[in-house]
């Protein structure tokens, strides 16, 4: 993705956000210099900001997602069993924008339906193995009520609507009718290793230069922060 066009959306995601009455935090306003010279350890360590990616397939309308971070705590309290479990993520998935099909090992997670369009969510179980089972129906916690779908069933959310999704199901999502603010609280979050997608693509965004940084995306602070 041209760092230019990656600027055009953080611009218009926040703006998006604002339109719901969400303020993200003061960090996502600081400056490549600001964030430089910031206590930024644990913004780095624990994955917290801005991320755009269109998973390495250079089609974000088609395929991408807008994430931010909030706040994530720490894997090794998960291992504690104490402290720090949770994190917290706003997204945005644009009208038939595809989030393309994965699973997590450890993270389970609430996604959220914000408000916008309507969140579609297409739902399998794994097998044995830990791939899909395209035969299996697939049972899920919808604001506390088990529903039941059929392998690739289709979930649709409505604004003010949830699902818990456990480690290991599989998902696919994308906005219907409009572009969808999404909410996501779950455990510790670690996108670099917790993603185990269908199709072999990137978690993150190749990115081409050409223009400075309006903010740093997560996947910069290896290279512009110590």
């Amino acid at each position: 993705m041209k760092r230019s066009h990656i600027n055009e959306i953080l611009k218009e995601s926040d703006a998006f956000i604002r339109s719901f009455g969400y303020i993200l935090p003061p960090f996502a306003y600081w400056s490549p210099t600001e964030m430089q010279a910031a206590d930024h350890g644990s913004i780095k360590a624990r994955g917290m900001g801005w991320d755009i990616t269109d998973y390495g397939r250079e089609t974000f309308d088609e395929m991408g997602l807008f994430l931010f971070t909030v706040r994530n705590g720490d894997a090794a309290d998960l291992l504690r069993g104490t402290g720090m479990l949770y994190a917290e993520k706003i997204m945005i998935s644009r009208k038939d924008q595809l989030s393309p099909m994965h699973r997590h090992v450890i993270k389970a997670e609430d996604i959220i339906n914000r408000g916008g369009g309507t969140l579609v969510i297409e739902l399998f179980a794994p097998d044995a193995d830990g791939g899909i089972d395209r035969q299996a129906d697939v049972t899920v916690p919808v604001d506390g009520v088990l529903r039941t779908l059929p392998a690739g069933g289709h979930l649709k959310l409505a604004p003010g609507e949830s699902v818990t999704l456990l480690p290991g199901v599989w998902h696919a999502f994308w906005g219907e009718g409009g572009d969808v603010l999404i909410g996501e609280v779950s455990t510790v979050n670690d996108d670099k290793t917790d993603n185990i997608f269908e199709a072999p693509i990137g978690r993150f965004a190749t990115v081409e230069e050409d223009a400075a940084p309006r903010h740093l995306l997560v996947s910069d602070y290896d290279t512009y922060l110590d």
